[in-house]
């Protein structure tokens, strides 16, 4: 096998190692104030090119500008604040909805035990009839 003086050149034997990863990409966040004037900027643009030059430095697309003008037409303020959602839940949150959710599952649970103890008092009677009625039916046997 031959091998090229590229190859030799490069430590670990020719594989390219990187010591560390790219990092993690994040979600971008725009602001309010940033969305409107950017569509404000975009809505300016007369020449031809302009605007998609204001994308390509603005690193954004076109469906962008249409969401955002669309949710500002509407007079939705979510599509134009910049709030964060919510955080996570609470340790008292998750210990609640915990319980709930248990609180449901044992009512479940009972109302399943006391269709079954009807039913086996419904039975309990019914077999309680059935032997009266065959204690009485019997012919003595003198």
């Amino acid at each position: 096998m031959t091998m090229t003086t590229a190859v030799l050149d490069r430590p670990h034997g020719g594989r390219v190692t990187s010591p560390d990863p790219a990092p993690r990409p994040t979600r971008r966040r725009f602001t309010g104030d940033y969305k409107a004037a950017i569509v404000a900027e975009y809505d300016g643009c007369t020449s031809v090119g302009e605007k998609g030059a204001l994308l390509r430095r603005e690193g954004l697309y076109s469906s962008h500008i249409s969401e955002w003008r669309k949710a500002s037409s509407t007079g939705a303020l979510a599509g134009l604040t910049g709030t964060p959602r919510s955080s996570k839940r609470t340790p008292e949150r998750v210990e609640l909805e915990k319980l709930r959710r248990r609180n449901e599952r044992l009512e479940r649970e009972l109302a399943k035990t006391e269709a079954a103890l009807m039913i086996m008092g419904k039975a309990h009677e019914l077999l309680e009839l059935l032997s009266e009625s065959s204690a009485t039916d019997r012919p003595s046997s003198r």
